[in-house]
């Protein structure tokens, strides 16, 4: 990208804030998005950042690299692999950009061993709602807002430029399938993992699961690898998620692995026929990712496709239950047992995570990311499921609901992204409460951009 254009956008995105009337709320223009939750319409314009979505620069001795905020991790991924170089953590949707990645969480298979992508973060310019692009750091007089940034979905302000570190990458991943009868015995084959790195002597560098039934569930072990060999392609007719149901090993390209999901949207691709052999024969390469399906939600969602179907055979509408959660490691197997009794859908998306040690100079010792409640030294696994269950009549978000309050019983939490049915109280204690407060008063004191609670609960 360069500097020069990198400064040209810039002037871009405050061109664009002060064409915003000072009675409006400050909103993206952004033509994609990644967020499973309706908002209502914005009458204003909204901000300009079409110039902010490359790659500034590379050090590849200092293994770092200047990224402008709406720069999506696959053309990220791209500059950086031919230094042999990646982000930490590659979150699953090649759309997802750093700086929403930042704002919002992120989350893949390097997660249990290297966090979460704001972690690796070493400073990050920001608009704020003020109209002011200040620079945060964990040591510098906005270390607040540096800390205060994860999770707060453009409430304090968007990213414009973030510097962040990179790690050395393998041009192969081999992929080990391990099956599991019992949800019990992956859980602690799982934490084992996590704790040692290993299993059955190998080194685990990239770690996630599938749970298809109670009786049927996989982790999927990765190592780096330099050695050549023959690997597999599963951006053609071939599905990965299947795959790990029929073979125990296979080979990918690190390139191929970190987008082994994009292809058929982990396994949501089906709900629009995409695999269907017949259906995917005629269905053009270049539609088979995440991106395309997004727009077809977005087609659902503006005419209620979806439920008119569901009319026309005699069925009830469907209530959409898109949600990541996270549990203690410990609480796993009693979370998904729940699920599978209570929830219809499947199959369900396993990750493990920890923060980071150490922790980062400046941050709190007991809660380090304070709109986020991860505890250092602590794992936990992320579970993501994606569909959508019968409503219930007279209650709205009635599965979301009983998800949430399980979820809670269980010490977890989970992503925003999505519907969420919290009380403010609630909210307010898992999400940040009187800090994020004192982070509004402090970066956005009139205003101009969303609460976080209106935001994510309120649906504004």
């Amino acid at each position: 990208m360069g500097a020069e254009a990198f400064d040209q956008g810039v002037s871009t995105l405050l061109a664009s804030y002060r064409a915003i009337p000072p009675e409006a709320t400050v909103r993206l223009a952004k033509k994609t998005s990644n967020l499973f939750r309706k908002r209502a319409a914005n009458p204003y314009p909204g901000l300009d950042v079409s110039g902010l979505d490359r790659v500034i620069s590379v050090d590849p001795d200092a293994k770092t690299a200047d990224v402008a905020g709406m720069c999506t991790y696959e053309n990220l991924v791209a500059v950086t692999l031919p230094y042999g170089l990646a982000p930490t953590v590659v979150p699953q949707l090649k759309t997802i950009t750093l700086g929403g990645a930042v704002t919002g969480l992120g989350i893949e298979s390097t997660s249990f061993r290297d966090g979460l992508p704001h972690e690796a973060v070493l400073e990050i310019d920001i608009l704020t709602g003020s109209g002011d692009i200040i620079t945060a750091t964990p040591t510098n007089e906005h270390s607040d807002l540096f800390f205060g940034f994860p999770n707060s979905y453009g409430t304090l302000g968007y990213s414009v430029r973030l510097k962040i570190e990179l790690v050395p990458v393998s041009p192969y991943v081999e992929l080990r399938h391990v099956r599991f009868d019992r949800l019990a015995d992956l859980q602690s084959t799982m934490s084992t993992i996590v704790d040692t790195g290993t299993y059955d002597g190998q080194q685990v560098d990239y770690l996630d699961g599938v749970v298809f039934s109670a009786t049927e569930s996989y982790l999927t072990l990765g190592r780096s690898t330099t050695e050549p060999g023959p690997v597999s392609d599963y951006t053609g007719m071939d599905i990965y998620y299947r795959s790990i149901q029929s073979k125990k090993t296979d080979r990918l390209t690190i390139h191929d692995y970190l987008w082994r999901w994009d292809t058929d949207w982990f396994w949501c691709s089906r709900a629009f026929g995409a695999q269907n052999p017949r259906i995917r024969r005629l269905w053009p390469k270049r539609y088979l990712r995440s991106s395309f399906y997004w727009k077809l939600i977005g087609l659902d969602q503006r005419y209620d496709i979806g439920d008119r179907l569901n009319a026309r055979k005699g069925e009830p509408p469907g209530e959409r239950v898109v949600q990541d959660i996270e549990v203690p490691i410990e609480n796993t197997t009693a979370y998904l047992e729940w699920f599978l009794a209570n929830i219809p859908i499947e199959p369900i998306w396993l990750c493990p995570l920890r923060l980071r040690e150490p922790a980062l100079s400046g941050s709190d010792p007991a809660r380090p990311w304070p709109l986020y409640p991860l505890q250092p030294h602590k794992t936990y696994v992320n579970v993501g499921f994606w569909s959508a269950v019968p409503v219930t009549p007279g209650d709205p978000g009635h599965a979301n609901k009983m998800i949430e309050h399980k979820v809670a019983e269980l010490d977890g939490h989970k992503s925003l992204y999505s519907e969420s049915f919290y009380s403010p109280e609630d909210f307010d204690e898992l999400y940040g409460g009187e800090h994020y407060r004192l982070l509004k008063k402090r970066y956005d004191p009139r205003g101009r951009l969303l609460d976080l609670y209106a935001k994510a609960v309120k649906r504004q």
